[in-house]
């Protein structure tokens, strides 16, 4: 059962790429993850694919995919960068993306080339209005 709008988390201390991948700075380095519209839109998650530390990607590159009992859903880079750490907990409960998709559900943290790219994301109020038109 989908979640309606109002009933999303939608915390205003991240910014939201148009894929729905949420972004919060954290000291220099930038933590990522996915949106609760995201997660109640794929269901329960089974398995989380992520890159290796040290890999480096561009701005909208693939760098992994979430398998759910519905499909698998590619994830893409809010800002480039270097993977500096994921989060190794997900690889045994890859329901955490669906429980605390903020929290202990965040997937990879990136040390960013151009911290200047995340101004192109959305505020929390952007993403509610983009949700409305979906």
């Amino acid at each position: 059962m989908s979640k309606a709008i109002s009933e999303l988390n939608v915390p205003e201390d991240v910014k939201f790429t148009d894929d729905h991948e949420w972004t919060r700075s954290e000291g220099g380095n930038i933590k990522i993850g996915i949106t609760d519209y995201a997660q109640d839109q794929l269901g329960e998650i089974v398995f989380v694919e992520m890159p290796e530390v040290g890999d480096t990607f561009e701005i909208k590159d693939e760098f992994g995919s979430l398998e759910s009992v519905k499909a698998v859903s590619e994830l893409f880079m809010p800002v480039g960068g270097e993977i500096v750490s994921i989060n190794e907990e997900l690889g045994d409960e890859p329901d955490q993306v669906n429980n605390d998709p903020y929290g202990k559900g965040w997937i990879i943290e990136v040390k960013p080339d151009d911290p200047g790219e995340l101004d192109s994301l959305m505020n929390k109020d952007a993403y509610l209005e983009m949700l409305k038109g979906l």
